[in-house]
């Protein structure tokens, strides 16, 4: 079978089993930390993929790489482990996060600056992408001086590229072409 597949059925059923417990939220950030550590922490994988480590080793592995894990992501990952399904835990994790944002209606949006804004500017942009967006927005942000000035912000599909480094690409571009 497919590990796509897989992972989206095994996501599927815990969010079922959370939103049931009314602990979706802290399981999302559970499954939101796991992801990250996957991402941060390359041996991770090789360490859980390791057929010489003990099912309790990894149990222990992937609890510290959720940081304190709720009891159902615990039992969660305890059942991953007990039907050898740990190689696509990190698919899982993935999938439980997309469905529960699609779930709560929460889009991410990311806002790379060349310096840092204000609290405020901030949550003037995220107020402005919640309501052409109809949902919440896990916002990011980013300071990049390779910018130079202005700003670049994704959501979604959408991508206003407003930055000084872009204007000026574009006008030695035209410049070239004449």
């Amino acid at each position: 079978m497919d590990r796509g597949v897989i992972s989206v059925r095994y996501a599927r059923a815990l969010l079922e089993s959370a939103t049931a417990q009314k602990v979706e939220d802290a399981v999302y950030q559970d499954m939101m930390t796991l992801s990250e550590s996957y991402l941060q922490v390359k041996a991770l994988r090789t360490t859980i993929d390791n057929p010489m480590l003990r099912k309790d080793q990894k149990q222990h592995v992937l609890e510290t790489a959720m940081g304190a894990p709720t009891a159902l992501s615990k039992r969660f990952v305890s059942l991953v482990l007990k039907e050898d399904r740990e190689s696509i835990l990190q698919f899982m994790a993935a999938s439980y996060v997309s469905l529960y944002r699609k779930q709560k209606n929460i889009i991410r949006g990311h806002l790379t600056t060349a310096v840092a804004v204000d609290k405020a500017t901030e949550a003037k942009l995220r107020q402005m992408v919640e309501s052409r967006a109809k949902g919440s927005v896990e916002f990011t942000t980013e300071v990049d001086p390779s910018l130079i000035g202005g700003f670049i912000l994704e959501y979604d599909t959408y991508r206003m590229d407003a930055s000084v480094k872009t204007k000026l690409h574009a006008i030695l571009n035209s410049l070239n072409k004449k």
